[in-house]
């Protein structure tokens, strides 16, 4: 029996991860990755943007994704005073990943993560109470880890995100001759 995968990829999360382990995600090599693990039903990508951010780096990422294959969450940044008169960002996606992993949850087998936040260990076991299958995707190797110890407690499976480098690695640009 083929296996129904979903992808929950907590976009902010998984570039830090990667930064920190030295390397880039390629998402069309991604997607080919895990469609090997069975049928791919869908693969979200969860981003937070600031209202000033129509211009922003991200954008071509999150535009190429939207027509590639991937769900993409956009969700407005808030801003907040921190109690002390300072303005912050609050950046979360949770609530919108766990609304869309109960969602599908009766459509798939199995739910890979990308994400290390603990926040999220609500959401992995309530998906595995309803006979889903979770694995989480992110790294101990970094310095701190950036996976919550108990997320990874809470998955059937923890993978750790470098030894997936060879099969989802950005390969380098090539540089112009001078």
């Amino acid at each position: 029996m083929t296996d129904r995968i979903a992808l929950f990829i907590d976009g902010a999360n998984l570039h830090t991860t990667v930064k920190h382990l030295g390397f880039e995600i390629d998402f069309r090599r991604l997607l080919a990755e895990f469609s090997k693990h069975g049928q791919l039903v869908r693969a979200y990508f969860y981003t937070v943007v600031r209202d000033d951010d129509e211009f922003s780096s991200l954008r071509p990422l999150v535009d190429w994704l939207d027509y590639n294959g991937y769900s993409v969450r956009r969700k407005a940044a808030k801003q907040h005073d921190d109690g002390e008169g300072r303005r912050r960002m609050k950046r979360s996606i949770g609530i919108d990943l766990a609304v869309d992993a109960m969602e599908i949850a009766h459509r798939i087998d199995h739910a890979f993560l990308f994400s290390g936040d603990g926040d999220l260990r609500a959401v992995v076991e309530a998906v595995r109470r309803m006979g889903v299958r979770v694995t989480v995707v992110s790294s101990i190797r970094t310095k701190p880890p950036m996976i919550a110890d108990e997320l990874r407690r809470h998955a059937d499976v923890f993978v750790e995100l470098d030894s997936l480098r060879a099969s989802i690695e950005r390969p380098p640009h090539p540089i112009a001759p001078e």
